[in-house]
């Protein structure tokens, strides 16, 4: 997948607990390189990296985030550290893979968690997509049962949205877009001590 005509996209993992380390076997599936990065030094996971493939690379937060698609795999209270990495985001597109799981809902003012997100990460382009799977699900290889599974991808971006299928087809598998993220980005967050009507759906489509 290129970011234009001339220049092929890099990527980076934000987190490097159960959900990014299904994230980073994703893209060694497919032989895709991939940046990981935690608030901890490279070299306190640099052992796991090495143990899911030559193409997960551990690096410095601050270097991980010159990337130009970020998965951002923290917990939700984290996002606003990892944020503060770059003065502006602008050109970057982020995935949001948190759950506001056991946050109050008037702590997100009324708002959907993702744009919570999408304001603390200014300039970039927000996408909500990953986060309805359980690690242990979006850790299996996509195809199963002659089918795919699905991942659900909601943006206030459409061109942001459309490269983010284009990615989650490549590693596998079958996006499913649900609008912006005041309404498809509802469907697959966690309310207060709820989850979303999408979360932790395993769903499979078939050809």
């Amino acid at each position: 997948m290129s970011k234009s005509e001339n220049k092929i996209a890099s990527y980076a993992i934000i987190g490097f607990g159960n959900i990014g380390q299904a994230l980073a076997r994703a893209f060694a599936r497919k032989g895709l390189e991939v940046s990981v990065a935690t608030t901890r030094e490279p070299e306190s996971f640099a052992s796991a990296a090495a143990a899911i493939g030559p193409t997960i690379i551990p690096k410095k937060l601050a270097e991980a985030v010159r990337a130009d698609i970020i998965f951002l795999a923290v917990r939700f209270g984290s996002h606003p550290d990892v944020a503060k990495a770059l003065p502006s985001w602008q050109g970057k597109t982020i995935i949001d893979v948190t759950n506001a799981y056991g946050v109050p809902p008037e702590e997100l003012g009324g708002q959907s968690s993702s744009r919570v997100v999408a304001q603390a990460f200014t300039g970039g382009k927000l996408v909500k997509g990953f986060n309805h799977l359980a690690a242990a699900v979006l850790d299996q290889d996509p195809p199963g049962h002659g089918g795919k599974r699905v991942v659900f991808l909601a943006s206030d971006d459409d061109g942001a949205a459309t490269e983010i299928s284009a990615l989650a087809e490549n590693l596998g598998f079958s996006p499913i877009k649900l609008g912006g993220l005041s309404e498809g980005g509802l469907l697959v967050q966690a309310r207060g001590n709820s989850w979303g009507q999408l979360i932790f759906k395993d769903l499979i489509r078939f050809n």
